[in-house]
């Protein structure tokens, strides 16, 4: 049975969007799947081999799932030379054993400060460290690193590409109702507030936003999002665990 209380948008890209909404659907959560941005390559072969290169036998910190997926597509996984690798989450670490590598070391918490919290991360004096990623993000990770004295490269191997939307979006969003939004990073926290500008009383006051982290919950609070619940993750069963027991509270408080 589908509850009318609760309709979300999903906004991850591509396949891992649609693939949650069929997922919540199938739960009996009404949700529809709007991706912001698409993905694509950044890093070739060339740049990838060279940055192995230049870094000898270094420690790999994979940041997301698109990471992964992307550097393999260019240069094989199998084929990288490594010290250890660390993946920010379960979904990135599963990604990683899918291409082969083994003996994936992934933090408690999903986020910069859970990796940095790692001990194979505290005594770095020397070390070499590829960080991939895609274009532009967090610089705590790097920055942090390099204070302990490691040294420490990007390798982008993809970039987001933002998607062209209606400029009447907000209206359709709201057409279906949607009243709850699922939101994994800032700069899908950023796009989506650029999108809903100006904030009517709705978007700032009734929406529900699903986020994955105390920091984008911070942010968007600051941008004047009032109702703002924090999954404490950005993997599927995060996501699903929150909306489920959101669900079951609206539940409850029908039935008072």
């Amino acid at each position: 049975m589908t509850t009318t209380k609760l309709k979300v948008l999903i906004t991850r890209p591509q396949e891992k969007g649609r693939v949650l909404a069929q997922k919540l659907t199938q739960l009996g959560i009404c949700a529809s799947h709007q991706p912001l941005f698409s993905y694509r390559a950044l890093a070739d072969q060339y740049e990838i081999r060279q940055t192995l290169t230049l870094s000898p036998n270094p420690i790999l910190i994979f940041v997301s799932v698109a990471a992964v997926n992307y550097a393999h597509e260019s240069y094989p996984l199998q084929h990288w030379q490594h010290a250890r690798v660390i993946a920010v989450g379960a979904a990135t670490e599963k990604a990683l054993q899918q291409y082969g590598m083994d003996n994936v070391i992934c933090p408690q918490e999903h986020n910069s400060e859970g990796m940095l919290a790692l001990p194979e991360l505290a005594d770095v004096n020397g070390r070499q460290i590829i960080i991939v990623r895609g274009n532009g993000g967090r610089e705590l990770m790097a920055q942090t690193l390099r204070e302990r004295g490691a040294k420490v490269n990007y390798l982008e191997s993809y970039q987001r590409i933002w998607l062209s939307l209606p400029r009447d979006i907000p209206q359709q969003w709201q057409a279906k109702p949607i009243n709850c939004m699922v939101i994994t990073s800032n700069a899908l926290l950023e796009r989506i507030v650029e999108l809903l500008a100006p904030l009517d009383e709705f978007w700032q006051k009734t929406c529900l936003y699903v986020v994955a982290s105390e920091r984008i919950a911070a942010k968007a609070k600051a941008l004047g999002l009032q109702r703002v619940v924090n999954a404490r993750g950005a993997d599927d069963q995060a996501i699903t665990g929150t909306l489920i027991n959101l669900m079951t509270q609206i539940t409850e408080a029908e039935n008072d």
